[in-house]
């Protein structure tokens, strides 16, 4: 099955991952941002994007004390109840760094709110995230060139723009060595990810900022068969009001397992449960422990890429295995496209 896979870009971008960190934990200017970022004036930081872009703030904001996510389809459908007397520091995430809504909420911020700070971290050089002139203080980190994913799933982009968050809000640590670390811990997990066969439906579940990964997770096994098996997320005492009874024979449960305690317990007693409830259907673990031992030193937010890249290589296979093109599986349909365009703006008025 590999040789197969090897045609798929998508593929090649999720095994690229460790070179990537590893090559990025050596050039980015880590402390020159936090500096810069220090210097300014604002009261909490807000992490803004659309779809998996704003995944990576829901993950960090629920790790990180005094962020929050924003997710800029918030901001563009409402601008002036988001932005009317906040002093944010915003933090625009973008893969292409074109899709209406990143426009759309430079566009309010510019309207409503042009004196707070901007960090832009895009992967495409040439996109508006990195190219837009404001009067606002503003800081572009433009990520490798190999993380402007071809496919239409992000999968390196996302990886490698959440580490990036992380190593600028959270705690202070030695960057280059932490990310040698991880790029090492998914060098040698990527072979551990062997999705079985193709199910009908999908699960991921995590708690705390692994819930959120746990939503990347189904997003990407959605995506990525065009629809064909649908996916749902939720926390992991969440499952069980009322979103457990998704779930059929022919379920694949992932259920991430936080390294902090009390958690793990929660997250290894549903595990135990649903085995119990559900024995036609397939449960696994992954982190700390679980069927997939995933060592998390630095906290579940840093390791929510090596969870997030199970799934990324459960969504390729089990796409390739239903004949779904991969790198375009909504080719031809219309419906879905790589960078979301054509959404009519609307002025921002106060």
């Amino acid at each position: 099955m590999t040789e197969a896979l090897e045609k798929w870009a998508t593929w090649h971008e999720i095994q690229g991952q460790p070179d990537i960190w590893r090559s990025w934990g050596n050039t980015l200017d880590v402390t020159g941002l936090r500096d810069w970022i220090a210097s300014q004036d604002f009261d909490e930081v807000w992490f803004c994007g659309a779809g998996t872009s704003a995944y990576i703030g829901d993950i960090i904001g629920a790790a990180v004390k005094g962020t929050r996510s924003v997710p800029s389809t918030d901001i563009v459908a409402s601008p002036a109840h988001v932005l009317t007397g906040a002093r944010p520091l915003v933090v625009n995430f973008g893969r292409s760094g074109n899709s209406t809504e990143s426009i759309g909420t430079l566009d309010a911020l510019d309207a409503l709110a042009p004196y707070v700070p901007r960090l832009n971290i895009t992967c495409n050089k040439a996109g508006v995230l990195a190219t837009r002139m404001s009067d606002a203080p503003t800081k572009t980190v433009v990520l490798p060139d190999a993380t402007h994913d071809a496919g239409f799933a992000m999968t390196s982009s996302f990886s490698t723009m959440l580490l990036t968050a992380l190593a600028l809000f959270d705690a202070p640590c030695d960057w280059p060595a932490r990310l040698n670390v991880l790029a090492d811990q998914l060098k040698n997990l990527l072979p551990k990810f062997v999705p079985g066969p193709c199910p009908a439906r999908a699960v991921y579940v995590g708690s705390g900022p692994l819930a959120f990964a746990a939503r990347e997770s189904a997003l990407k096994v959605m995506e990525l068969s065009a629809g064909r098996i649908p996916a749902l997320w939720d926390s992991t005492l969440g499952f069980r009001h009322g979103p457990k009874s998704f779930v059929t024979d022919t379920t694949k449960i992932t259920v991430f397992l936080s390294p902090d305690h009390p958690t793990h317990n929660y997250d290894t007693d549903l595990a135990v449960e649903l085995r119990q409830q559900f024995p036609q259907s397939a449960v696994q673990t992954i982190g700390p422990g679980g069927d997939i031992d995933i060592a998390m030193p630095y906290g579940p937010a840093w390791a929510a890429p090596l969870c997030v890249a199970a799934a990324q290589i459960s969504g390729v296979t089990w796409a390739h295995g239903l004949g779904v093109n991969v790198d375009d599986p909504f080719h031809g349909q219309a419906t879905l496209s790589r960078v979301v365009s054509n959404v009519t703006l609307y002025p921002a008025i106060s």
